[in-house]
């Protein structure tokens, strides 16, 4: 029996990757494969519906999916109207750590299964915010910035203005999942003392590598921090202007996180005053970063347009995780990752 699929793709997991990756992970199933071609990201995602995040349009994902029954892809909109629409689809996988362009509580109504790709990025976002950290530390940005408009800054070797060194520094981590903790095994390698804050990571986890403390201890003692969490009641906002304040003077703050995690102002005026010494962003709490924004002229900012997560490894590793979940539920296998297993067990 003929199983049609459509590989929903856009110009980063290009549609062509997930055919590829489907059909190396079920070599022996009779495919009829369609291609999708999504804007993102020439054209940034955005809310389609009730869903966040998403590319195309609810019409475009109707048509493509008439008679579809699993979809790959990594921004196309699951909305209640799409799901209404495209009665044999039974399998949404989403090529992205979480499914936010999907409608959970919809699908599973429909009888969707939705999986997605944890871990898909870790490794690329780990090295990005090594590249801040060593950066804002530094106050690369600044002058790379200054010599792109013909200034040599001689005044770099002021004590003052010089930045410093990640051995033998007190480095703290927010987060201490995938991403967290690659990037602790790099700074300790490095040389850095490694503290974690994380409170759902057991002591044992971090043996050898890290100390696990609360956050104002990480806070007062650490010359860098990192932010590694998710976004959750709990954490939303957890940096704001008294945590900023407890953080040693000329201390430096990273970002490749969420933004809603940080208070940006507080940050700004902290860089203003001299507080802190630098800081590198790859995430914002309006992205794109609006015209004007105090980030974009505050001395002592590196900052990245949110491509942390942006390899070409990235894009494989995420088109191979969902080619093979859907390789599983076409073998009837259970899925690794599905963000709505209830659909399964009413199966």
């Amino acid at each position: 029996m003929t199983i049609t699929v459509l590989a929903a793709g856009d110009h980063f997991v290009l549609p062509r990757l997930l055919t590829e990756e489907l059909r190396a992970a079920a070599p022996t199933a009779d495919l009829d494969v369609r291609e999708l071609q999504l804007p993102w990201p020439h054209t940034p995602f955005g809310a389609v519906a009730e869903v966040d995040e998403a590319s195309g349009t609810e019409d475009e994902l109707i048509e493509a999916l008439r008679g579809v029954r699993v979809c790959l892809t990594q921004m196309a909109p699951l909305t209640e109207r799409v799901l209404a629409a495209c009665p044999d689809l039974e399998l949404f996988c989403v090529s992205r750590g979480g499914p936010v362009n999907a409608n959970l509580e919809a699908a599973t109504r429909h009888g969707v299964a939705v999986c997605y790709a944890p871990g898909r990025n870790a490794v690329a976002t780990a090295e990005h915010t090594l590249a801040l950290i060593l950066a804002a530390a530094r106050g690369i940005g600044d002058v790379h910035t200054d010599l792109k408009h013909g200034t040599w800054r001689g005044d770099y070797y002021d004590y003052d203005t010089c930045g410093i060194e990640i051995d033998g520094s007190v480095v703290g981590l927010v987060g201490f999942g995938a991403i967290g903790s690659r990037v602790a095994r790099v700074l300790v390698a490095m040389g850095a003392e490694v503290l974690v804050h994380d409170p759902y990571v057991k002591p044992e986890a971090v043996d050898g590598i890290a100390e696990l403390v609360p956050l104002d201890e990480l806070l007062s003692r650490s010359r860098i921090v990192s932010l590694h969490a998710r976004v959750t009641d709990e954490t939303r906002g957890m940096i704001g202007r008294d945590q900023i304040a407890a953080m040693p003077p000329g201390s430096v703050l990273v970002n490749c996180a969420r933004g809603a995690l940080l208070d940006y102002d507080a940050v700004c005026d902290a860089l203003d005053a001299g507080h802190l010494a630098g800081a590198g962003f790859d995430v914002f709490p309006a992205e794109p970063v609006p015209a004007g924004a105090r980030l974009l002229s505050t001395p002592g900012v590196v900052l990245t347009p949110h491509i942390a997560g942006g390899s070409r490894e990235v894009a494989h590793k995420a088109a191979r995780i969902v080619a093979t979940e859907a390789a599983r539920f076409l073998r009837g296998e259970p899925l690794a990752h599905c963000a709505n297993p209830e659909v399964l067990r009413r199966a």
